[in-house]
């Protein structure tokens, strides 16, 4: 089976819980693909852990969650060490972060103190735990999923830690025709009880190792580095995206076009991951909220920055935007 017939294998074996959710399904087989980080955010009941669930089921792997109260410490995550009275030892007793994918549901309800100890993790593949350092296992993500409407008991993401995050994304509410079939679908008995994985933890090392080998043009890399740059000058933000923004939205690329089966990475797959790379990493201005979201200014930068075209089978800066 080729490496397009895998992906899609997955993303076909999660559609059969997630009904109707097709972006929703990319994003996140791209940011597994990508070895990042996602962030699932949206209203209550609209299937974020189930995306989550469904998507570790695929892959037959470890998969642990973490459910986020104000009381979690941070010791509940990366485990702790206890003193083990026959050896007369200190012996540390894993955390749930020791695994592959970890669930790490309604991420705003835990302290930042908690939200904290994610941190060294998600950046550095480690756990640092009473002066010692352990290594996580890899493949490791983590999905985290919020919700963003309410207030009471939460506790937001600070800039640092939603930069940690590949992709934020969201589900959105059902059409009237994938709300019945949803139904239908759990009438007897939920689709995630007999969800079975379609590829190994083996498999999916070697489809992350692809990745890099997709071939990205050197005009692409420009027109990248380009958006970034436009969101460090725009008047409606605080501050724009940062490097790793742009390293995001290369392997992402690239993610796309080996799920696509694409030899190379074409600027119709920067603009299709741009808004969830890089709008959870920008922060407009108190003052500019009321006219611009992250999602409208990632719209008109990508509106207005020059698109490389494929031309005599050279690739050319096109001084117009597309």
């Amino acid at each position: 089976m080729s490496s397009d017939q895998q992906l899609n294998s997955v993303m076909k074996n999660i559609s059969k819980v997630i009904v109707g959710k097709k972006d929703a399904i990319f994003f996140s087989t791209v940011t597994l693909l990508s070895g990042g980080h996602l962030l699932i955010e949206d209203t209550p009941g609209l299937g974020k852990t189930m995306l989550a669930r469904a998507l570790a089921k695929s892959i037959n792997t470890s998969y642990k969650r973490i459910q986020c109260t104000p009381d979690l410490m941070p010791s509940d995550i990366t485990g702790v060490s206890i003193f083990n009275e026959k050896t007369r030892e200190f012996e540390f007793n894993r955390g749930p972060l020791f695994t592959h994918i970890l669930l790490v549901d309604e991420i705003n309800r835990a302290t930042p103190r908690a939200q904290s100890a994610l941190l060294e993790a998600m950046a550095e593949m480690r756990v640092s735990v009473d002066g010692k350092s352990y290594r996580l296992k890899t493949p490791f993500m983590v999905i985290a999923t919020q919700n963003p409407i309410e207030n009471h008991g939460t506790y937001p993401l600070p800039e640092a830690q939603l930069d940690r995050f590949f992709m934020r994304i969201s589900m959105g509410y059902p059409s009237l025709s994938e709300e019945t079939e949803m139904m239908n679908a759990q009438k007897e008995s939920h689709p995630i009880n007999s969800l079975n994985s379609v590829i190994d933890s083996t498999t999916l090392k070697q489809l992350q190792e692809q990745v890099s080998q997709v071939h990205v043009d050197q005009d692409v890399m420009h027109y990248i580095a380009a958006i970034s740059q436009k969101t460090r000058e725009h008047d409606a933000l605080t501050w724009g995206a940062s490097p790793r923004a742009s390293l995001a939205m290369l392997r992402a690329a690239q993610a796309a076009a080996l799920i696509k089966s694409e030899p190379y990475v074409d600027p119709s797959l920067v603009k299709l991951i741009a808004k969830p790379v890089l709008s959870h990493r920008l922060v407009v201005k108190p003052q500019m909220q009321i006219e611009f979201s992250p999602d409208d200014v990632v719209s008109g930068i990508l509106d207005s920055v020059p698109v490389p075209v494929a031309s005599n089978s050279k690739v050319e800066w096109n001084q117009k935007a597309s």
